[in-house]
């Protein structure tokens, strides 16, 4: 068996997430309903859950990541209101042959019908030699949130279904938004599998997990033809040196 160990993480990775801006909240102990979820929302963003997964493989046993998480998040500059985003809304995809429906107090036929939102996601990477050279980041995965598992109003609805008051201003993450396909996943722990197979850049690099210097850009849109275009601004970041501590 291995001995942890006290240093700074070795397996630094980012997540691709959308992040929920609640507005309207509701009183302790009052469930939101899921035919009424959707008026809570007051706009999205987009959001980078930061994870160092050698400490959350350490500590999520048996009570889940802690310090592997909370050191930092980063979300793009403004928030893209619910109301410019009704245009972009469509119906949240089928769920995988033989994994059960919805329980009652997450499902709504309205919810399936037009509770997701069609948003083109796309994560890229500006490592220190590349912004040396003069290089353009190299694009890492695409992605879109009608990968969701659940819907936004699934998320308040089963958020708050134990009474649990949410105020205006409170912050969802949607979790990592990885597609089926290699190209489409939302994480280094996904593409790299583990770690055992290195992504090679368009400068030759190879990447398993982040290192100084490494720039992660996410990036979301919204288009529809006759409806325009919508951005979400860039969700980026430079990972820097880790500080000197005492052990």
């Amino acid at each position: 068996m291995q001995q942890p160990i006290y240093s700074p993480s070795r397996r630094l990775d980012y997540e691709l997430e959308v992040g929920l801006w609640i507005g309207a909240g509701n009183e302790m102990g009052e469930p939101i309903d899921i035919r009424d979820a959707r008026e809570h929302i007051v706009g999205l963003c987009l959001l980078n859950d930061w994870s160092a997964r050698d400490i959350q493989a350490w500590e999520y046993q048996p009570l889940g990541p802690f310090l592997s998480k909370s050191f930092a998040s980063t979300i793009s500059p403004w928030v893209v209101m619910a109301e410019a985003l009704e245009p972009f809304r469509c119906a949240q995809p089928s769920r995988p042959a033989g994994d059960p429906s919805p329980l009652p107090y997450l499902y709504d036929e309205d919810d399936q019908n037009s509770g997701a939102f069609d948003i083109k996601l796309e994560v890229l990477i500006l490592t220190a030699r590349m912004r040396e050279e003069g290089a353009a980041p190299f694009r890492l995965s695409v992605s879109n949130t009608l990968n969701m598992y659940f819907t936004f109003a699934q998320l308040i609805a089963h958020h708050s279904v134990n009474g649990c008051q949410l105020n205006p201003g409170d912050f969802f993450g949607t979790g990592t938004l990885s597609g089926p396909t290699p190209e489409s996943l939302g994480s280094l722990l996904e593409m790299t599998e583990g770690g055992k197979h290195p992504i090679t850049l368009a400068n030759g690099e190879t990447r398993i997990f982040l290192e100084d210097g490494d720039e992660i850009i996410l990036k979301a849109r919204c288009e529809r033809e006759g409806v325009g275009s919508i951005g979400f601004g860039e969700c980026r970041a430079v990972v820097l040196p880790a500080r000197e501590r005492r052990s």
